[in-house]
């Protein structure tokens, strides 16, 4: 049995303006260590696929990538979305892409 929260109502979306990535990610970390889906996030991988415990893995991934995709503004969203994606994933793309955002503030100033 899986418990799904609306997570929208812990952090706010990510839009890079009013809430900014180092914010969202204490948010989401903190929300993530309160569930025990931290692992998820960090780069601990899958079990292997024909392992008893995958179903369950595949389950949590895909509420906690739920969390993330309604957790990003739209034009942050279309540009972390991708089918088949982990959590790990998904967390890396939106960490790139504030990366590289901050490389271009640096280099625009």
């Amino acid at each position: 049995m899986y418990i799904v929260t609306n997570i929208q109502n812990k952090v706010r979306p990510l839009d890079g303006s009013e809430v900014t990535n180092p914010t969202w990610v204490k948010l989401f970390k903190l929300h993530a260590v309160g569930y025990d889906v931290l692992h998820h996030i960090d780069s601990s991988r899958p079990p292997d696929r024909a392992s008893a415990d995958y179903l369950s893995w595949k389950k949590i991934n895909a509420v906690i990538l739920q969390w993330i995709y309604g957790t990003l503004t739209h034009g942050f969203l279309v540009r972390v979305l991708e089918d088949q994606s982990t959590v790990y994933e998904a967390w890396e793309r939106v960490k790139i892409l504030f990366l590289n955002s901050k490389g271009s503030r640096a280099v625009s100033v």
